[in-house]
């Protein structure tokens, strides 16, 4: 075997803190289990028949697919048992999931997407799992609502799995970014992408453009001058790309550079935006900003943002620094 694997990796980070007992470490490996568990469920695909609408809604009132509902139990069931955790949460749940009576209880909380972008997968595009750590606030043995609610400055951990030609696995733990790649010969994960930096310039952009005329003139102003090329105010070429797969969307930004946009519009004024503080827009946030990108609302950080709901919505606007930094002087009016 060549390359580090997902495990040696995290217990040499670990070293490096004072007092490690290795449950973060434990907790860091069950999540990795349950990301190879889905990519194995993701990659039958209709030959197991998981595709197809599960005939009900989450909490936001969207209609589950049934890859969510088993991507969610493998989640739950990989992580409830070993002690490690003292709740969970996932997007595709109404409230808390408390750890069974039966199992011990750690003093980490996780939070998850399970099945992020997943209106894709009957069209076999790349979709993900994203997750969050947190730490359980001090004494307390039965998280609630409130527990959950820390900015997203505070995260010991965030990463994301990609299920695509390959499956990779993102992590930040708070030093850096760095990739692993899933090795199906072996099943682990190898370290292939070390300490990934976003450049801070790019030529590229997404967004959904059906969304133009909902969008505040800071966003409008933005790609009006994208879009206008060479013959702008720009005085150079963008590309545009939309794939509706959060995790795919800033994978390539990982990868190549670029700015991902899902701003704040007037399509439902009862939403502050469309994507979960908790869930997406916390987590990404943390692994772009460790990476050397720039993550806001386009009005402030969102890593400094206090939760107020567990699906909370939140605008999001990340990417390559100098161009998220563009964004954010035009909302501000400079």
């Amino acid at each position: 075997m060549n390359g580090k694997t997902i495990t040696q990796f995290i217990i040499e980070q670990q070293r490096q803190v004072s007092g490690a007992s290795g449950a973060f470490t434990g907790l860091v490996n069950d999540v990795v289990l349950a990301c190879k568990i889905i990519s194995n469920t993701v990659s039958k695909g209709a030959l197991v028949g998981v595709l197809g609408s599960a005939g009900s809604e989450n909490v936001q009132g969207e209609t589950q697919k049934k890859l969510d509902v088993i991507s969610n139990d493998i989640m739950i069931q990989s992580n409830e048992w070993a002690g490690r955790l003292a709740a969970m949460a996932s997007e595709e749940m109404d409230d808390v999931y408390s750890i069974p009576a039966q199992y011990p209880r750690g003093k980490y909380l996780l939070l998850f997407d399970p099945l992020d972008g997943s209106s894709n997968i009957d069209v076999n595009v790349s979709v993900g799992t994203i997750f969050s750590i947190l730490r359980c606030p001090a004494g307390v043995t039965n998280p609630l609502v409130r527990d959950f609610l820390q900015p997203g400055a505070t995260q010991v951990c965030a990463g994301y799995a990609l299920y695509g030609p390959s499956t990779m696995l993102v992590l930040t733990l708070g030093r850096g970014v760095n990739g692993f790649t899933l090795d199906r010969d072996i099943g682990e994960f190898i370290l292939t992408h070390p300490d990934i930096q976003i450049p801070v310039d790019t030529e590229e952009f997404a967004i959904n453009a059906s969304n133009e005329r909902f969008w505040e003139q800071p966003v409008q102003r933005y790609v009006e001058e994208c879009l206008a090329g060479k013959d702008g105010p720009r005085a150079k070429n963008f590309n545009m790309r939309w794939i509706a797969s959060m995790v795919a969307e800033v994978h390539r930004i990982l990868m190549r550079g670029g700015v991902f946009l899902y701003p704040k519009d007037t399509k439902d004024p009862s939403k502050a935006g469309k994507l979960r503080l908790m869930y997406e827009a916390n987590p990404m946030s943390f692994i772009v900003e460790q990476a050397g990108g720039t993550s806001s609302t386009g009005r402030e950080r969102i890593m400094d943002m206090l939760p107020n709901a567990l699906h909370q919505r939140v605008p999001v606007i990340l990417g390559s620094r100098n161009e998220v930094e563009r964004i954010i002087g035009y909302h501000m009016g400079s």
